[in-house]
């Protein structure tokens, strides 16, 4: 039953069931199965296969990004702007539509065509593009869903851990089996783009999963009373504090996410050897990142969400510095990696309870519930985020004298691990003192807020 605002049972102390949990994480899982794939292994295929300089495919994924975030808001407000919501939901729907299409796009963005350099270069900025835009239809549907779930603060972080749990999943698998996969062809211009179709063919069934088994509880099926415009949509955005300091802190963790999995590829091949290194050490590093997920609903509990995130980010600085500083042993650095990936594991998590908590917040200051506009606001300082990461890993290499399938030289061994560990404790610092000083938004004061809206729709 869809009501104004708040649906049947959304009470702030409502049960999610397991099953719905696991549902809603699957869709992050098959959401990492075509969004991991670029952020590990594009840049490796632009310099490496397509013969993209490492420059050059810096500005791809500057370019790129910088457009899909100008226009997540944009496909955001089109979804809160939506009328007719059927029995469906007004999120779910995309989830399906938009992931076959994601996949398809996915795999075009592998594809190196027989072109001129100039060519293969127009090819790979329309193709990012085209991507990032399919991405942003499926996404920001994705991370809406959550704040329709559940307005209970313990219930929400329970589902963040799901959902990291399901990033975290997606990441694993991509990370272990795909390079070994394509390395199985003898040809890379055909191994990436049919490994790429497998793992974008899970990401369909796994989103499938996840339209069945959730249910939306808390819409707005009338959409907002005000006229959309760029205007309405800044004013969305600057009138939400927590939102602004979240966009701030976002844009330093996920830049030091990225960074860290786009970089450990070079580090495998080059600081340690052996490419296929990076399979057996993603296994140990990401798979020790689940403990982080696993304890991220009892730490929220004991700690609260803003402190639990501090926590994460402080373990993942001091074993990302100790990891820059002592030499490249491959056990020991790979301890260091996973005891860093179990830390950041843990504010990524709860990020998404921030922003559950931020749509609330918006509602209750402006009066109008836009989770549409909202998350893609959040995504859009992701996008910066990663488009950062991706143009400082491109003018990393380079600046450091990366060639590609040469032996390094000493110089350039030091600036990957640099990139690699030095850039993602640094950034992680700067989040935390955003976090810390800046966020204001309490559990309490999320849990009076709640109760506020419940009374005002009453």
């Amino acid at each position: 039953m869809l009501n104004s605002t708040i649906g049947t049972g959304s009470g702030t102390s409502q049960h999610i069931q397991l099953k719905e949990k696991i549902s809603y994480g699957l869709g992050d899982f098959g959401n990492g199965f075509m969004f991991d794939l670029g952020q590990l292994y594009l840049l490796k295929f632009f310099t490496d296969v397509a013969g993209i300089s490492a420059a050059a495919a810096a500005g791809i994924f500057l370019v790129s990004k910088l457009f899909a975030a100008v226009c997540d808001p944009i496909v955001g407000s089109s979804i809160d702007y939506r009328k007719n919501i059927s029995k469906r939901g007004k999120f779910r729907p995309y989830l399906i539509y938009g992931s076959i299409v994601l996949a398809i796009l996915t795999v075009f963005t592998f594809i190196s065509p027989n072109l001129s350099p100039a060519g293969k270069l127009i090819y790979a900025y329309v193709s990012y593009m085209i991507w990032g835009i399919g991405y942003s239809f499926v996404n920001i549907p994705y991370g809406s869903l959550g704040a329709s779930i559940t307005q209970d603060t313990v219930e929400r972080a329970s589902l963040s851990s799901f959902r990291q749990a399901g990033s975290l999943g997606a990441l694993f698998v991509t990370s272990v089996v795909v390079m070994p996969l394509i390395l199985l062809f003898p040809n890379s211009h055909v191994g990436y783009p049919v490994v790429m179709a497998i793992m974008s063919l899970i990401g369909i069934i796994s989103f499938i999963f996840c339209y069945r088994g959730t249910t939306e509880r808390i819409i707005n099926q009338s959409g907002p009373k005000e006229k959309l415009s760029v205007g309405v949509v800044v004013k969305t955005f600057l009138g939400n504090k927590p939102l602004l300091v979240l966009v701030l802190m976002t844009i330093f963790t996920i830049s030091a996410y990225n960074i860290k999995s786009a970089m450990l590829v070079y580090f495998a091949e080059y600081n340690l050897g052996h490419v296929e290194l990076m399979a057996y050490m993603n296994f140990i590093i990401i798979g020790s990142s689940f403990f982080g997920v696993l304890f991220l609903p009892k730490l929220v509990k004991t700690f609260g969400k803003r402190n639990t995130a501090l926590l994460g980010m402080l373990v993942s600085v001091i074993a990302d510095t100790l990891n820059f500083l002592l030499p490249s042993n491959v056990i020991l650095f790979t301890i260091l990696a996973s005891v860093s990936f179990i830390g950041i594991s843990i504010p990524n998590g709860v990020t998404w309870a921030f922003v559950s908590d931020i749509i609330d917040f918006g509602e209750w200051k402006s009066g109008e519930r836009k989770e549409g506009t909202t998350y893609s606001l959040f995504n859009f300082s992701r996008k910066l985020a990663q488009s950062l990461s991706g143009f400082l890993s491109g003018i990393g290499l380079a600046l450091v004298g990366y060639q590609p399938n040469v032996v390094q030289t000493n110089g350039t061994l030091i600036g990957i691990k640099a990139l690699l560990c030095l850039y993602p404790a640094v950034a992680l610092a700067i989040a935390m003192l955003v976090i810390g000083l800046l966020y204001k938004l309490t559990d309490s004061k999320h849990e009076e807020i709640v109760q506020e809206l419940q009374a005002r729709n009453s």
